[in-house]
């Protein structure tokens, strides 16, 4: 009986000694695991960035806004020709027809807009061409490695979004995505999802997760 006893009192100061004394023991007997590598915010998750084949945007269906860059070209006339960013308006000064206020319409809509009022007194046939070059920004906050404004895509999707931010946070919640949309006057956040379609302007925030 007493020998047992000696037995158990040996197994009982073992166990208080082992925890304590761990880094010796993995140095004596070599450690018996690996440990996955740490996540922190220099290395957040980074999603995968395939957009669905319906998210597609037509470009030529693309309502134009503060900030979009915009590339025009007059056939044949270097002087009407420029490249030029949309003000906060949502207009621009152009020569002979001053301040054009294209906010909310298409490429297509000033290209109509400037054959028809170069047509009228300046030009006899004006081939006018209008191109995005760069679109305005979208804006991502809170759980992202790089929280800011980046350039607008066609079929940008939240999970694409959030991948050009430097991917989530370790602390990011999956479930707490909200977007609010620059269309919206309200100015209200709504939940979404990883997949849904991002808009020109758009600003998405990732809250944290608690659990």
């Amino acid at each position: 009986m007493m020998h047992n006893l000696q037995k158990l009192l040996v197994l009982l100061s073992l166990f208080a000694w082992a925890p304590a004394h761990a880094g010796f023991l993995d140095k004596l007997f070599g450690s018996t695991s690996e440990s996955s590598p740490a996540v922190s915010s220099k290395n957040p998750i980074i999603y995968d960035t395939v957009i669905p084949l319906n998210a597609a945007a037509n470009v030529s269906d693309y309502r134009l806004g503060a900030g979009d860059k915009l590339g025009i070209t007059v056939f044949n006339e270097k002087e009407l020709s420029m490249e030029l960013r949309l003000s906060d308006a949502g207009s621009f000064l152009y020569p002979f027809l001053g301040e054009v206020v294209i906010k909310n319409q298409t490429i297509g809509d000033l290209q109509a807009l400037l054959t028809t009022r170069l047509k009228d007194g300046y030009l006899v046939d004006p081939k006018v061409y209008v191109t995005i070059l760069e679109y305005r920004p979208f804006f991502v906050n809170g759980e992202v490695g790089k929280p800011g404004g980046y350039p607008y895509q066609p079929g940008l999707t939240i999970r694409k979004a959030i991948s050009l931010a430097g991917g989530l946070t370790p602390r990011a919640s999956l479930t707490k995505i909200y977007v609010i949309h620059e269309s919206d006057p309200t100015g209200t956040p709504r939940l979404t999802t990883l997949n849904a379609v991002l808009q020109p302007g758009d600003t998405i925030t990732i809250d944290q997760s608690f659990f």
